[in-house]
């Protein structure tokens, strides 16, 4: 029953029509959040950080007095993982394979110092007292950052392992230089980001932003594939489109539900006011 109900959406969706209302319902969508959250380019970027950060104001890099659109340790991972699937992509399409051992040894300690740092902060958050280390912003982009590319290695060889009829069983990340390449331009961004100059955080807390509807639309887009059985039928970019638009809506929806929840639950699109001791 569900399998005749998924087809007979898709064929629905399939046509001109069901694809335009698609497109309207994203473009709607869009229109009522830009309509109905802060003004100005960073104000937009603040109600994406607001959806998924707590954005504490103490635990922020800042441009001039305003704290930027995330706290260091999600702009560290956003701008790491759109750098990786950026990065990644350009070394070869398609690709699906998992690094080398001796890689992924490194992805397990970005995932567990990751781990360790974010633990050792919030225990200083909710019991006022020094658990390991002093915490400091420095220490939450590093691991943020880690963490993000982490996230891009996991991503993009799922994504393309979902969408494509023929993909590339080669390594996304084939060697160390290939590797270190990556650990350059991500370590470059994490020294622009900590000179806090306005010149660098502004268009870098905007690719943070960006990086979480980008996640978040690559995430849902493969859901709605393999809950329709659409998976491995994509053959050109163009195909792309329609369920990129589809995770898009998605993506939104739950950006849109957490801010409203979040607005009513606070009345302030500020980041949390918390003692830190």
């Amino acid at each position: 029953m569900t399998e005749k109900l998924n087809l007979k959406i898709i064929r629905e969706l399939g046509k001109p029509a069901g694809r335009g209302l698609v497109f309207l319902a994203a473009g709607l969508l869009l229109v009522g959040w830009l309509l109905n959250t802060p003004s100005g380019i960073l104000g937009k970027a603040d109600a994406v950080g607001y959806a998924v950060c707590h954005r504490i104001d103490e635990r922020s890099f800042h441009i001039g007095d305003r704290p930027i659109s995330l706290c260091a340790r999600c702009t560290g991972m956003y701008v790491g993982a759109m750098i990786g699937l950026i990065y990644m992509s350009i070394l070869g399409r398609r690709r699906t394979g998992w690094p080398q051992k001796n890689i992924s040894v490194m992805l397990g300690i970005f995932l567990v110092s990751f781990g360790i740092d974010g633990f050792n902060s919030a225990y200083l958050l909710f019991f006022e007292k020094i658990l390991l280390y002093e915490p400091n912003n420095t220490l939450r982009l590093v691991t943020g950052t880690g963490m993000g590319l982490l996230i891009a290695i996991v991503l993009l060889p799922a994504f393309n392992q979902t969408v494509w009829i023929k993909y590339s069983r080669h390594s996304v990340i084939e060697n160390w230089r290939q590797f270190s390449g990556l650990l350059a331009v991500s370590g470059i961004s994490i020294l622009l980001i900590l000179t806090e100059s306005p010149i660098f955080l502004y268009p870098l807390t905007l690719i943070s932003a960006i990086g979480v509807v980008a996640l978040l639309t690559m995430i849902y887009s493969m859901l709605l594939m393999i809950l329709f059985r659409r998976e491995n039928q994509i053959t050109k970019y163009i195909q792309l489109v329609f369920p990129l638009t589809g995770g898009f809506i998605l993506a939104f929806t739950q950006i849109i539900l957490i801010d409203v929840g979040r607005y009513l639950l606070t009345g302030s699109w500020d980041g949390f006011h918390l003692f830190l001791g």
